[in-house]
């Protein structure tokens, strides 16, 4: 696959790991790249994704010694786990280790790179570069965290990135807010990511929940993010990995009520009639198309 990056080409190996393009990202869970025996035991919860973090879990000093932890990760899971999404996440643009994160990290056996608070064409810009550099044509998720990131959203969410992520901690204290579990503070940012995610085609994966073992909060923060339009979950812990698969994924009961309401609607159209009570419920093309995207979701 070749990607023009900042207006070169780079090219993933033949052999590299799939991109993003299509797949399902219900649960993406972190771990340390400074911890390789916590970055060996990802996949055991079952996540649709795995990020090796080299920004925030790891601590400044650590960054350089972690970057070779890092690529015998990715290399380790991938050769484990062929269909795993492996993500690797580097530090931010604007700071002293991004550079020395792509160069040294960014191998072939990834999925993709995770930049987090991209907030700007010109980070986009080189991080391309940086990329196409590296010859390794890597597909990017952005990090919307900022106060920038989602003001300039629409204008981001664009080639090479191919997900994104909303960050509701780094964009409530980068707004100088108060965090609360109802998420009134981040109500806005948190619709504007998914819509400008929808406008650009990419995929949208939903804030972090900080309590690790809080299910019912858990399931709660990520049944509104879902309806929000959200795909998936930041997930910090493995308890968190099987309640975001459950919530972003739909029941048996939706999966058969929309069977049937696909079978009544179809039946009706080929009828003259465009619109029609299912169990009480009127139902016309829009809730039609929702209940075939529930049904393609499983196939």
């Amino acid at each position: 696959m070749t990607q023009s990056l900042g207006g070169q080409e780079s090219r993933r190996a033949p052999d590299s790991a799939p991109g993003l393009s299509g797949r399902r990202l219900r649960s993406l869970l972190f771990a340390p790249a400074s911890r390789p025996d916590l970055l060996a035991k990802l996949p055991r919860s079952g996540p649709d994704g795995v990020v090796i973090d080299l920004e925030d879990a790891v601590a400044p000093a650590a960054k350089p010694e972690a970057r070779p932890h890092a690529v015998a990760a990715a290399r380790d899971l991938r050769r484990a786990h062929p269909e795993l999404v492996i993500l690797l996440r580097v530090n931010a643009v604007s700071t002293e280790w991004f550079a020395d994160d792509i160069a040294e990290a960014a191998v072939a056996e990834l999925s993709g790179v995770v930049v987090p608070k991209l907030d700007s064409i010109e980070a986009l810009e080189e991080v391309g570069n940086r990329l196409a550099a590296s010859g390794v044509g890597l597909p990017v998720v952005a990090g919307i965290e900022t106060v920038a990131g989602v003001a300039y959203a629409s204008e981001v969410l664009r080639p090479p990135v191919e997900a994104a992520y909303f960050g509701a901690e780094d964009y409530v204290l980068d707004l100088g807010g108060v965090r609360t579990p109802e998420n009134a503070e981040v109500h806005y940012a948190r619709s504007k990511v998914a819509v400008a995610a929808r406008l650009a085609g990419v995929l949208a994966v939903d804030q972090v929940v900080v309590a690790l073992r809080d299910q019912g909060r858990f399931t709660a923060d990520a049944s509104q993010g879902r309806a929000m339009g959200y795909r998936g979950k930041l997930c910090i812990h493995p308890a968190q990995v099987p309640w975001a698969n459950s919530v972003f994924s739909p029941s048996p009961e939706e999966i058969e009520r929309a069977r049937r309401m696909i079978e009544v609607y179809e039946r009706a159209k080929a009828e003259g009639s465009g619109a029609l009570a299912f169990e009480g419920q009127m139902v016309d093309e829009p809730l039609a198309r929702q209940a075939r995207a529930v049904l393609g979701s499983v196939e």
